[in-house]
């Protein structure tokens, strides 16, 4: 006689192991209503480890990127500890995950994971399955495919043997790679936030104005304005890649050595993109 799963049985189990209703049902169904061997099935088929290992951090991790003639794909994966980012699973399985979104795209990461890889099993499947076999909990984090244009020249560097991942496009030319390169190492030590000035969202342009006009209390409004500018600009020299100083050259802004080094072509240089992740920064 076929044992009847209740509702509360499958909700145990559900909260004993975090593995989703439906699947609870299937193992509970398969296990003939016993709970510790439905425990069993889910361990067997790797969800419930994989999905209980999910409330621990994973704080490690590694960026990858491939590169190709039309894109650039980027892959974070993060782990528990840095023990495990050096594990040779764990650097094939980022090498494996950038080098299908650089063929297949990303859409989006749930899309991503949702795809099928080379083996006919999907992303997710192949994220459990490394789960299982390195005791830890691996997520991919997030994951870009970053088209490339004809005419433009594009750097990505890599810091801290990963951690640290940036992309930088120049349009203008298609051979100022080491140019593009430069500038990408500017933006992995200096974490620009904006690309230019006119990139800074006004509530934030609004909340610097605001503590800075406090700071001014007393003074003419003559001067309170011709000092807000002065600082807008000491803030954006701070904080937007093109106002900054070049970590490399710092008598003028990363503006200014593209625009020299352009000239030296005897071409119009513009840095149009930039992007800068770090594992443990959102």
């Amino acid at each position: 006689m076929k044992t009847k799963i209740t509702p509360d049985m499958v909700k145990t189990l559900r909260e004993r192991t975090g593995v989703g209703m439906a699947k609870c049902k299937e193992a509970l169904d398969a296990a003939q209503g016993d709970m510790e061997a439905a425990i069993d099935i889910l361990r067997k088929e790797g969800a419930a480890s994989a999905v209980k290992k999910a409330s621990r951090e994973a704080n490690e991790g590694l960026i990858g990127a491939k590169e190709s003639a039309k894109a650039i794909a980027l892959v974070q994966v993060n782990a528990e500890t840095d023990f495990v980012i050096k594990n040779d699973k764990f650097l094939q399985f980022i090498e494996t995950f950038a080098e299908d979104a650089l063929t297949q795209g990303a859409p989006s990461l749930e899309a991503f994971m949702a795809a099928k890889t080379k083996t006919d099993a999907t992303h997710e499947e192949v994220r459990i399955e490394l789960v299982q076999t390195i005791g830890e909990n691996i997520q991919v984090k997030r994951v870009q495919v970053l088209p490339k244009k004809a005419g433009a020249s594009y750097g990505l560097y890599k810091h801290l043997g990963g951690k640290i991942m940036t992309f930088v496009e120049i349009e203008g030319s298609d051979k100022v790679e080491t140019l593009a390169r430069d500038v990408a190492m500017h933006v992995a030590a200096e974490s620009p936030e904006y690309l230019m000035q006119g990139d800074i969202p006004q509530e934030v342009v609004a909340r610097e104005k605001e503590i800075a006009a406090s700071q001014l209390q007393g003074k003419p409004a003559e001067m309170i304005e011709k000092i807000l500018v002065g600082k807008m600009k000491a803030y954006a020299a701070q904080v937007c890649l093109l106002d900054q100083k070049f970590i490399k050259d710092t008598s003028v802004s990363v503006a200014q050595h593209v625009e020299a080094e352009g000239k030296k072509l005897g071409a119009k240089l513009q840095v149009t993109k930039f992007l800068r992740w770090e594992v443990g920064v959102a």
